[in-house]
């Protein structure tokens, strides 16, 4: 009999009760589940609702109950609905068992009398903040497995930085080249994304670690219960304060599928980068063969379906943001059972996103980088047509007008179909009198990243601080 059929004259529907029952997904939960209801009961001791004696029963049933589960001795039956049901109905009958053979004989205590103890677990305590519980322990955990994940990869790319710290690199934006970059700078970049994304997730924290326990339906409990003990049994930052709030939102868990998604959004990149390293027209990045897989039909190919895959991956991500939005999108409060189908937008979120996270650092390792490919290629290339624009604002010539003549320089190498060191002298002097033979060693990619300046930029000088400072960081 289910635990809400006390008004009911008939059991629900057997179509009805496969279609809402959720014990495949949230019995994901169970150890959160005996977490919640333990640190509720010694609450319930505490404040003498319930009797030590049956404390201490429901406790040691509680335990037993988690090792049936997580050996396998106890099996999530559909029928049982919830976890949270399933969980209920074995304490008191596990109670019910232990207390009838020990005492039945000699106090002619029925079975029923025996199980009593289990049926006071609930007091005060509905299933609509029980699970706005389970769920926020749940997510507490998850927080801070994403957290090492993701330093994880930030160490695998620190370590690539520090291998790879003198390779030069073109920058691009619009996909065109740009400006010569040091590798290093490149990849830092990502470990900066990725630090961004742990101080969401401990931000995200916070708020997820406070407790909904004692909110009940909606409207909180008659009883003299106490909230603040429980959250801090469970070692949790305090109490949602607003009852109905407490069991109503799910703003937090929106939260962390969020920060996942810019997780996601940030391996995307970093794979789609691979992938066109990883080209015959870039032959910067070679992919470990145990991290690509070949063709059935063409035997050269060599193909980045790892860095594909994360990059495709994304999209469960998203799904499941958008997914969980639009359930909560016109709810009234307080709790409606469209908020059931949270659980699994949360769970499709967070085991994608750690899958990521993880292979992305392994594959990373085991990825290495041409580190003569662009340098030479570089000297003289238009991506350094900046180094003359800054030369000669230094000479005095405003900045506008200096990019003006620069562009006419340019303009002549294309038309010419020259490389910026291969102009001479006069042919540069013709465009503007202020170039001098100073120019052709600014032309150089070496030369300009060496040249840079400004805090952050990718100057070896620079570079080597971030990397001192991200080791010490993380």
């Amino acid at each position: 009999m289910a635990l809400w059929n006390s008004r009911f004259k008939k059991s629900l529907n057997e179509t009805a009760l496969k279609f809402s029952a959720s014990i495949d997904i949230d019995g994901k939960l169970y150890n959160e589940d005996i977490d919640g209801s333990a640190a509720h009961v010694k609450m319930l001791v505490k404040q003498k609702i319930v009797s030590v004696a049956d404390g201490k029963a429901i406790l040691k049933a509680l335990e037993e109950i988690r090792k049936e589960i997580s050996s396998g001795k106890l099996n999530f039956d559909w029928r049982k609905e919830d976890i949270h049901s399933l969980i209920e109905e074995r304490l008191v009958e596990k109670i019910g068992e232990r207390g009838s053979s020990r005492f039945l004989s000699r106090r002619k205590l029925s079975e029923a009398d025996a199980a009593e103890a289990g049926k006071r677990l609930h007091t005060a305590r509905s299933r609509n903040d029980q699970v706005a519980l389970d769920e926020r322990l749940f997510m507490r955990k998850e927080i801070t497995r994403l957290i090492k994940l993701t330093r994880t990869l930030q160490k695998v790319l620190l370590k690539k930085a520090e291998q790879y710290k003198s390779t030069i690199i073109p920058g691009y934006t619009h996909l065109q080249r740009a400006q010569p970059l040091l590798f290093a700078h490149h990849l830092l970049a990502y470990v900066s994304m990725l630090n961004r994304d742990v101080e969401r997730l401990n931000d995200c924290m916070k708020r997820a670690n406070r407790s909904p326990l004692g909110a009940a339906a909606l409207a909180g409990t008659t009883l003299p219960i106490d909230r603040n003990y429980t959250a801090k049994l469970l070692g949790m930052n305090g109490i949602i304060e607003n009852s109905l709030d407490a069991v109503s939102d799910r703003d937090v868990m929106i939260e962390l599928i969020s920060a996942c998604s810019i997780i996601m959004m940030h391996l995307s990149r970093l794979s789609e980068e691979l992938v066109l390293w990883n080209s015959q027209e870039f032959s910067f990045a070679q992919f470990d063969d145990s991290f690509a897989t070949g063709s059935s039909l063409m035997p050269q190919k060599k193909n980045p379906d790892i860095a594909e895959l994360i990059r495709g991956k994304v999209g469960r991500v998203y799904g499941a943001l958008v997914g969980l939005l639009t359930v909560m999108k016109a709810l009234p409060l307080a709790y409606n059972r469209d908020m059931q189908e949270d659980k699994f937008h949360l769970l499709e979120a967070l085991n994608t996103t750690k899958d990521c996270l993880n292979i992305a650092s392994e594959l990373l390792k085991n990825t290495k980088f041409n580190k003569d490919r662009f340098e030479r290629n570089l000297d003289g290339d238009f991506s350094l047509a900046t180094e003359l624009v800054d030369y000669l604002v230094r000479k005095n010539v405003p900045f506008r007008q200096a990019h003006h003549i620069v562009g006419s320089v340019v303009t002549l190498c294309v038309d010419q179909k020259k490389k910026l060191n291969e102009l001479t002298l006069p042919e540069y002097k013709k465009i503007s009198a202020a170039f001098d033979k100073d120019i052709f060693k600014l032309l150089t990619a070496r030369s300009s990243v060496q040249n840079k300046r400004s805090q952050g930029s990718t100057s070896p000088a620079e570079v080597e601080k971030q990397l001192r400072f991200w080791k010490m960081r993380i």
